[in-house]
């Protein structure tokens, strides 16, 4: 028998099959029981469904059933229809469908003489329970985090989105492994094109695993050389429901507690929750200074090696003349110099991301004290130079969801700098900014609102304004 057939009228050929499946696994569990005259079988997965559960939610009202049944059939229209066994109100059909539901954790009802089963939600599967997000941190607002179950998450959208417009679609990815994921949206805010266009593209995503979110990102992308990212992540329910709010669309996948925004501005990886909880005034200031960080995190160390090799006419005679004397004791050029203290740091928080909890401290403590410090102290590296990488290192977590781009885009400042001076810099900085007004993630300007300058640059873009102004432009 195939997976994509029918189910047979005959209970034996159905339970065969099943066990030619599943059978020589540990938690598959089947139990035959009689109804009304009608023979039957429960199945289904012990990790993922609770055979107590199911004792005393069916098998209780089971018992209380003394009408006796003509067939398979009229069974299952009196469980569906009359008994107070908490089925789901569509039977199954196919074989497929059987091998899925019992994959989601439901339990079989497979009747004798009848050509559906029925469904009865019984699930008890072990999850993490909700907690604070680790890598979004937040003084104010809901303290609370997405999980790895698909129906928690959705719950948490739904406490937070409290009307009859939020849309949550599920579908099965084209994967081996049939991962179910959601498009959550407004239908009230979110634009029909966008909803459809986004639909299409992820049904036409083939993928041999779905872990995370984040796989279809590539799926997404028009220009596959763009380096800035075609979709935001969040971990947050809170941040999620803002962004369903401005009628954008949130991907959850299930397995993964990482939701993705679709589409992506550039303004928005500068923004965070405490913005609109803080005063204009102090959050404007924060939000310009993560601009700050993130042009030092990708241009500062190459601005160095510029300044260093081609024109030390712009530096300060004294800050020059302590540059100098640095330099002269390491053997590399500054380029070298810098792409090799990047690197290290690099690879030292490579080592501490990766690195067991109770050795990653001891990683990170290495790296930066015991190797930095023999590092200057033996000539290899001057201490202007890891100054400068140890700056630029820093100013990128300012940015944490721009990492990615901001280490790529500094490697390249480093080696066009070193390279070619002025005109290295200036070709960097006009390569970022031609990739980021040539990507348009479903039709929409990517540097909105901050290019071209208008109003809303001020209004909600560089800065913030008070919420008075903000609430004035919400319908």
């Amino acid at each position: 028998m195939t997976a994509s057939g029918p189910i047979s009228l005959s209970l034996a050929e159905n339970v065969r099959f099943l066990q030619d499946t599943f059978g020589t696994s540990t938690d598959f569990y089947s139990k035959p029981l009689n109804i009304g005259g009608i023979d039957c079988r429960i199945i289904l997965f012990t990790g993922l469904s609770s055979p107590e559960k199911l004792t005393v939610m069916m098998l209780s009202i089971l018992s209380q059933e003394r009408e006796a049944f003509a067939d398979g059939p009229a069974l299952a229209r009196h469980l569906l229809r009359e008994s107070l066994i908490p089925t789901e109100s569509a039977p199954i059909t196919t074989r497929e469908e059987m091998i899925e539901r019992l994959a989601n954790g439901l339990t079989l009802l497979l009747i004798e003489g009848c050509p559906v089963a029925l469904t009865v939600s019984s699930q008890e599967m072990p999850q993490r329970s909700v907690s604070e997000p680790d890598g979004e941190g937040n003084m104010y607002g809901p303290q609370e985090a997405f999980t790895e179950q698909l129906r928690t998450n959705i719950s948490l959208l739904r406490r937070q989105f409290r009307t009859g417009t939020l849309v949550v679609e599920r579908h099965d990815a084209h994967n081996h492994a049939r991962t179910e994921y959601c498009l959550c949206y407004d239908r009230a805010r979110a634009p029909a094109d966008t909803v459809d266009t986004l639909r299409r593209k992820l049904d036409a995503a083939h993928l041999p695993v779905l872990l995370d979110s984040s796989y279809f990102a590539s799926f997404l992308k028009q220009d596959k050389l763009n380096l800035f990212p075609a979709a935001a992540y969040t971990v947050r329910p809170a941040t999620a429901c803002a962004r369903l709010c401005e009628g954008k669309v949130v991907i959850l996948v299930a397995g993964s507690p990482c939701a993705m925004v679709i589409p992506s501005f550039f303004a928005e990886h500068f923004e965070c929750l405490d913005d609109y909880s803080s005063g204009a005034v102090f959050a404007g200031l924060i939000r310009l200074l993560k601009y700050l960080a993130f042009t030092v995190a990708v241009f500062g160390p190459g601005f160095y090696v510029m300044a260093m090799t081609f024109t030390p006419e712009i530096i300060p005679i004294k800050l020059l003349a302590s540059l100098a004397e640095a330099e002269s004791r390491t053997p590399l050029p500054p380029m070298l110099e810098m792409l090799t203290v990047t690197l290290l740091l690099e690879i030292v928080r490579e080592a501490g991301l990766r690195a067991p909890k109770s050795i990653s401290h001891t990683v990170s403590i290495v790296g930066a004290l015991i190797i930095g410090e023999t590092a200057v102290s033996a000539g290899i590296v001057s201490v202007p130079v890891l100054t400068m990488a140890a700056a630029a290192t820093i100013a990128t977590l300012a940015v944490p969801s721009l990492y990615e781009q901001s280490i790529l885009f500094r490697f390249a400042a480093i080696l066009l700098a070193g390279l070619f001076g002025v005109l290295g810099i200036a070709c960097c900085a006009l390569l970022i900014l031609a990739m980021a007004c040539g990507s348009d993630p479903f039709g929409y300007d990517y540097l909105y609102p901050l290019m071209p300058p208008s109003r809303a640059s001020w209004r909600d873009g560089f800065v913030r304004s008070i919420w008075s102004r903000l609430a004035q432009g919400d319908g």
